[in-house]
C-alpha cells in the first residue's frame, strides 16, 4: 500500500510520519518511510537546488521538471521496489504537492502537469493521501519557529520565504484536489497540538481495511493492544 502525507509548511508532516511508522510497525506491518524531493541519492542533489533559498531565479517550468526528474528516480529506485517487496510505503509529499505548488500556486497548467506525470511516472497514484490542513499564517509561524530554533535547516527555506498569498493558493489547491478525490484523500485538522493530530491520523489508519484484516484493530478502544 502506498500512503502519502501532504500539507503546507509547518503542518507537521515529518513529525506525524514518525508516529504513523511506529503505529504500523507495532501492528506488525512491514513499513518504509521516504520523502520528496530527496528520496534517492540523485534526488538529494535535486532537493538541494529546489529548497535552496538562493534559488530564487529558478523558472516555474524548470522547477516543475526538477520535481518530475526527482520523482522518476524515486519511483523506480525506491517506491516501486518497496511496494513490490510487500511494504506499506509512507511518503512525505508526492505528486499532489506538485499540483498544489507548481500548478495552483505558481500558475502552471495542471493538465500539462498531469500529462507529464502520466508520461514519466507511470501515472502512479497513492492508495491513501492524508492532507494535514492548516491556516498558512499558523503554518508559517510554526515553520519559522523551527528554523530559528535550529530544528529545520536554513539551507532548505526557499518555500518558507514565499509570500502568505502563495501559501494560501497552495492550501486552496490542496483542498480542491481533496474535494475532487474524496475516496483517496482524508483531511486532518492540523491546528491542534501534536497528540491530537496524531490521534486523528491513527484513527484513519486503524479503520482502513486495506491495512488491517483483523477487525479488532479497528475498534477505538483497542489501540493499546497493537
Amino acid at each position: 500500500m502506498f500512503i502519502t502525507l501532504e500539507g503546507i509548511e509547518g503542518s507537521g508532516k515529518s513529525t506525524q510520519i514518525r508516529h504513523m511508522f511506529d503505529f504500523l510497525k507495532k501492528a506488525g506491518l512491514q513499513c518504509a518511510v521516504t520523502r520528496e524531493p530527496g528520496g534517492t541519492a540523485i534526488g538529494r542533489k535535486i532537493r538541494s537546488i529546489l529548497l535552496d533559498p538562493d534559488s530564487t531565479l529558478i523558472e516555474p517550468g524548470a522547477e516543475l521538471l526538477l520535481y518530475a526528474a526527482d520523482r522518476v528516480q524515486h519511483i523506480q529506485k525506491v517506491i516501486l521496489p518497496l511496494i513490490q517487496a510487500g511494504n506499506v510505503v509512507i511518503c512525505d509529499r508526492y505528486f499532489d504537492a506538485t499540483l498544489a505548488y507548481q500548478g495552483y500556486a505558481r500558475g502552471l497548467d495542471t493538465t500539462f502537469i498531469r500529462t507529464l506525470h502520466h508520461l514519466t511516472c507511470q501515472d502512479l497514484k497513492p492508495d491513501l493521501t492524508i492532507l494535514l490542513d492548516l491556516s498558512p499564517d499558523i503554518g508559517l509561524a510554526r515553520a519559522w519557529k523551527q528554523l530559528e530554533a535550529g530544528c529545520r535547516s536554513g539551507a532548505e527555506s526557499r518555500f518558507e520565504k514565499e509570500t502568505l498569498a502563495f501559501h494560501e493558493r497552495v492550501r486552496a489547491g490542496y483542498l480542491t484536489l481533496a474535494a475532487a478525490e474524496p475516496d483517496r484523500f482524508k483531511i486532518v485538522d492540523a491546528s491542534p497540538n501534536e497528540p491530537q493530530v496524531q490521534k486523528q491520523i491513527i484513527e484513519i489508519l486503524k479503520t482502513d481495511s486495506r491495512l488491517f484484516t483483523d477487525t479488532s484493530l479497528q475498534k477505538p478502544g483497542n489501540m493499546h493492544h497493537v
